[in-house]
C-alpha cells in the first residue's frame, strides 16, 4: 500500500503515544493533534473551543494562507482533533454546547477507539483505502474490548 510522508509521520507519532502512554486528550500537547505536531499546543490558537472545527481568525489567516502544520491545514489538523475526540467518547460538538468528556480519559480501550477515528480520517485525507485493521497497526488486541454503541 502506497501511503504519504505526512500519513506515515503522524503514525509513527501516534503508535509512539499510545504505545509509552503519553496520549491524553484533555492535554493540547498529548492528544492526537499534539503528538503530530511534536508535542507542541500551538495548534490550539487556531480554533477558539476545544474540538471545534470552527476556525478563527488566526486559524482562517493561516488556511486562507495556504500554511501547512507538519503537512496538515489548520481545518484538517482541528478535524484530525474532533475524529479523536469523538473516538474517545466526547460528546456534545454541537454550536454553542459545552464539550463534556468520558469519566476515565486514560483508559486504553477508549484511546484506542479515538486513535481508531483518527487513522480511518488520516487514510480518507490522503485518498487512501482504509484496507488496514487499526488493531494491528496499534499492535493492540481488540477482544478485551466492550463495544458500546
Amino acid at each position: 500500500m502506497k501511503t504519504t510522508i505526512r500519513f506515515d509521520r503522524a503514525i509513527q507519532k501516534l503508535y509512539r503515544a499510545f504505545h509509552n502512554d503519553t496520549l491524553n486528550p484533555d492535554d493540547c500537547k498529548q492528544c492526537a493533534v499534539g503528538n503530530i505536531m511534536d508535542n507542541n499546543d500551538s495548534w490550539k490558537h487556531l480554533t477558539d473551543k476545544h474540538g471545534s472545527t470552527q476556525l478563527n481568525y488566526l486559524g482562517l489567516l493561516h488556511q486562507n494562507l495556504g500554511r501547512r502544520f507538519n503537512g496538515y491545514s489548520p481545518l484538517e489538523l482541528l478535524n484530525i482533533e474532533k475524529s479523536f475526540l469523538k473516538g474517545c467518547g466526547y460528546s456534545g460538538f454541537m454550536k454553542g454546547r459545552r464539550l463534556y468528556r468520558p469519566e476515565d480519559i486514560t483508559d486504553k480501550g477508549m484511546l484506542f477507539k479515538g486513535l481508531n477515528e483518527v487513522v480511518s480520517y488520516l487514510f480518507k485525507l490522503d485518498n487512501i483505502n482504509d484496507v488496514m485493521d487499526s488493531s494491528v497497526l496499534f499492535n493492540f488486541e481488540t477482544s478485551h474490548l466492550q463495544l458500546q454503541d
